[in-house]
């Protein structure tokens, strides 16, 4: 089966830049697409210093719903948003007081990536951090996952580095090092590719930074049970399975639990994979109130995606009735989770004034 690889370098332009991000592309281009993706044949999507961070989740969205094995390399800057300190990759027009709305957000890779079947994905990171997010992310912190999750079942090697010396650009070394190994002609298998890419890096002096590696769980995940299920087109045995397990989740650890929600947002995507936009709406819905009811603030951003992810749905449902019937619950969440894009709540409202008047 082709795999599929998106080659992403981006960081702003300017002064704000930390690292010369796109320089790596022509080393990466220059690697046969099969050995960039360790398959007979691969796709290969090229982003360099991409301007909108709509634009990318497109391009990253298209590439997680490819069959096949799927390898992302992603070089560029981190910084982090002021109002809830999460990081983001810096794009061609982030500055420290836009990152809100010009940087890609870092969980929207693991959003993306979690309906992947365990092992298909592996992700290759050269980033530069620069001092609020270095600070952030060295910082002791409780147990739980990290700010840079890309999800359990994805494999991620890379590094972080520190910020470079003031009015120093920085070069991406790891992912050079990596271009340069597979500029050979072999893949080799991934834990040996980052730790000869790191290698490399001792003779540049300065140490290599936060190291990055995470082996994606085994096939057998009930992940990829239930993906399986979807690509053969069973979507009701694909829906039953998550149903199951969102029920065993609640009984374990409770209704409101992370991994109770968590099934309750993959059979949202199911619904959505089987064409019922209603039901995916429905569910999107029921898992923004209950992140909400749980004491979860209006910007947090499972929240955020939930009624983003519900809005959309809700555009796609074509019978009225049903519409007229989820519009005003939408409406009123929108009302408190306003999320980025401005003027949604009067989409919402303008939306619903239309159908009532078919009505």
């Amino acid at each position: 089966m082709p795999g599929t690889v998106l080659l992403l370098a981006a960081s702003p332009v300017g002064r704000g830049r930390l690292v010369d991000a796109a320089s790596v592309l022509p080393v990466l281009a220059a690697v046969p697409p099969s050995v960039l993706s360790g398959t007979d044949t691969a796709n290969v999507v090229e982003l360099a210093d991409p301007l909108e961070p709509q634009a990318v989740l497109t391009r990253l969205r298209a590439a997680a719903a490819a069959p096949g094995p799927l390898t992302v390399y992603v070089t560029g800057q981190l910084q982090l948003d002021r109002r809830q300190r999460l990081p983001h990759l810096a794009l061609a027009r982030t500055t420290p007081s836009t990152v809100r709305y010009t940087a890609l957000p870092w969980h929207w890779f693991r959003e993306e990536l979690r309906l992947r079947p365990a092992g298909a994905t592996t992700l290759i990171l050269d980033l530069h951090a620069d001092p609020d997010t270095w600070q952030s992310l060295t910082a002791p912190r409780p147990s739980g996952p990290s700010p840079l999750d890309c999800g359990r079942d994805n494999a991620v090697y890379g590094r972080i580095a520190p910020p470079p010396s003031r009015r120093t650009v920085a070069a991406p070394a790891y992912m050079k090092a990596v271009a340069t190994i597979l500029r050979s002609g072999r893949r080799p298998p991934d834990e040996e590719l980052h730790q000869r890419a790191l290698a490399r890096l001792a003779p540049e002096g300065g140490g290599t930074g936060l190291v990055l590696a995470q082996r994606g769980p085994v096939p057998g995940d009930p992940h990829a049970a239930v993906t399986a299920a979807v690509r053969a087109g069973r979507h009701a045995d694909a829906d039953a399975l998550a149903a199951r397990l969102e029920q065993a989740a609640g009984l374990a650890h409770g209704p409101v639990s992370e991994e109770a929600m968590h099934w309750t947002e993959v059979r949202a995507d199911l619904a959505m994979l089987a064409g019922d936009a209603a039901r995916s709406c429905r569910a999107w819905l029921s898992v923004a109130t209950a992140r909400l009811a749980a004491g979860q603030p209006a910007d947090a951003p499972a929240v955020e995606a939930a009624v983003d992810r519900a809005h959309h749905q809700w555009g796609r449902i074509g019978d009225p009735v049903r519409a007229r019937e989820l519009g005003p619950v939408l409406a009123e969440l929108r009302g408190r989770v306003p999320g980025r894009r401005e003027g949604a709540l009067d989409h919402v409202r303008r939306q619903l004034r239309q159908l009532q008047t078919q009505a």
